[in-house]
């Protein structure tokens, strides 16, 4: 079929097929090899001849070689999946979900590489879902635990490279770390030496129940979620005996939820709460003034993430930042799409590992007296 074959469509009217390669380089009268130099920008092709190529091009309305086609011919599908570890429409409520993805499609963009999300296992009763079929050359797994272990051994059975950002130790897989456990101690140990002695964590979900409530030992012990595991661990390296208050999810609500059991009628009322999110604790401060409360006076609160925190949530209080952990979720990003796209090319991938920084705010203070 020629450039200028037509299909004919219910209505009888006939519809112009796609242009091609062949009919821009006929147009501009050079050979469709130059004509394909011309769009890759590379190649000996004179200034000149590429401009005709790029005008016959436009006139005809031809945006370039056909990705799928360069695809079949690559052996790839030029795409990288990622895989989080809750369902999209939950992890898009994360400021640090969207950032570190921001770090992945940057790398990932520069190397003419396309990103597919796709959703956590957990969605999907084999626990595998689109992971056994959808066109991805490379994976990039954020936040996961070792409840995707069979989503992994699909994976690896396909040949795909696997890179796990903060995840538990995966065979096979190239890990890209955060010191969540080092970080939280740090922060703890910044508590204890203010004369804090009544701690409680605030806890993102230990498992996929995301149940909220109160820790047991036996519930500590079956905890599978890395991150949270680690950083609670962090914690209890200072405060063996901190209680841990699980939240359902890393959210404002699920922060006040919890906030408003410790500072509520009944609650423990601790002189200090580390909370695992920065979003967690906005929740507890805010619990914490409807109560009466006064932060840092009264409670001490620090947070983790680093996060852009909007001012308006502390409107009955002249705190204007948290004390937290600042993590770097652009760069580990980052450092996750070089490794990928390192292994696509058939060269060592190189395992990260990041260290957050104490960000001393207004939220913290010697307990009262």
């Amino acid at each position: 079929m020629d450039d200028t074959a037509t299909d004919s469509g219910e209505s009888g009217s006939a519809r112009t097929a796609r242009p091609t390669l062949v009919a821009v380089a006929r147009a501009a009268g050079v050979a469709p090899s130059t004509a394909s130099l011309a769009f890759s920008g590379s190649g000996p092709v004179s200034e000149e001849t590429r401009a005709r190529v790029l005008a016959a091009a436009a006139s005809l309305g031809y945006d370039g070689p056909d990705p799928r086609a360069r695809s079949l011919r690559r052996g790839r599908s030029g795409v990288i999946g990622v895989v989080m570890d809750e369902r999209l429409s939950d992890a898009f409520r994360d400021p640090v979900n969207v950032l570190t993805l921001d770090g992945i499609a940057e790398v990932a963009g520069e190397a003419g590489a396309s990103l597919l999300l796709v959703r956590s296992p957990l969605d999907d009763e084999r626990g595998a879902g689109p992971l056994v079929d959808a066109p991805m050359d490379a994976v990039v797994l954020v936040g996961c635990n070792v409840r995707v272990d069979p989503a992994v051994a699909v994976l690896r059975r396909r040949g795909i490279p696997v890179v796990a950002i903060e995840a538990d130790d995966i065979e096979g897989a190239v890990p890209i770390q955060l010191d969540n456990r080092e970080g939280s101690r740090r922060a703890s140990a910044f508590l204890r030496d203010l004369g804090h002695e009544s701690v409680t964590v605030v806890t993102l979900p230990v498992d996929a129940k995301r149940q909220r409530g109160p820790i047991s030992a036996e519930r500590f012990a079956a905890g599978t979620a890395f991150t949270t595991m680690e950083r609670l661990r962090g914690v209890r390296g200072v405060f063996p005996d901190a209680v841990a208050i699980e939240a359902g999810g890393s959210s404002v609500e699920e922060g006040r939820a919890a906030g408003a059991a410790l500072f509520g009628p009944g609650g423990s009322r601790p002189t200090a709460v580390v909370a695992q999110s920065d979003l967690l604790a906005v929740g507890v401060i805010s619990a914490a003034l409807e109560a009466g409360l006064r932060v840092p006076e009264d409670v001490s609160v620090v947070g983790f993430d680093g996060i852009q925190v909007d001012d308006s949530l502390f409107h009955r209080s002249p705190i204007r930042q948290l004390t937290t952990l600042v993590q770097p979720f652009v760069q580990k990003g980052q450092a996750a799409a070089r490794a990928a796209l390192a292994m696509l090319e058939g060269a060592a991938p190189t395992p990260a590992s990041f260290r957050s920084e104490l960000r001393i705010g207004d939220t913290t203070a010697p307990p009262r007296a």
